[in-house]
């Protein structure tokens, strides 16, 4: 069924990333859109498990990195690992935004976010988040869009 669904509604593929004091975290999801043009809202969903979950309750903000089709083996890295036990980042080039969430050089557009409620929605939480830092930084490349088959086999 969950496959029936992703090729059913399509999605992009992003990193969702965090910085909580020193701590920095990020995630690939694809459960991102935006919700309201006044004020501006966009929603990222987030398993309670996943360690960017409780990064994202601490710090009350997130970035959400817009990937280009060309970077499915990123998105693998970081959808696969725990940021508990390893360093996501080692390796990785990233700036910072507004509120210091880490930008992944590569990305194609950012949109930093601050978390204005969060709503329990089955097995995740939604985040809300009201946009405090944006950018497109690479209009050449075309996003990501989530195939099952590309990360499942």
């Amino acid at each position: 069924m969950q496959e029936l669904l992703s090729n059913v509604i399509s999605t992009g593929v992003y990193i969702i990333t965090v910085r909580s004091g020193e701590r920095i975290n990020g995630m690939t999801a694809a459960w991102v859109t935006q919700v309201s043009f006044k004020p501006k809202l966009v929603v990222v969903s987030i398993a309670p498990a996943r360690y960017t979950h409780n990064l994202i309750q601490e710090s009350g903000f997130f970035c959400i990195n817009t990937l280009s089709k060309d970077d499915i083996e990123l998105a693998k890295k970081f959808g696969f690992v725990s940021g508990r036990n390893e360093d996501k980042f080692k390796d990785i080039n990233y700036t910072n935004a507004l509120k210091g969430s880490p930008i992944i050089e590569g990305a194609i557009a950012y949109v930093e976010c601050e978390v204005v409620s969060s709503v329990d929605a089955g097995d995740h939480t939604l985040f809300i988040g009201q946009v405090v830092d944006a950018a497109i930084l690479k209009e050449d490349k075309e996003p990501l869009i989530f195939k099952w088959k590309d990360f499942f086999k």
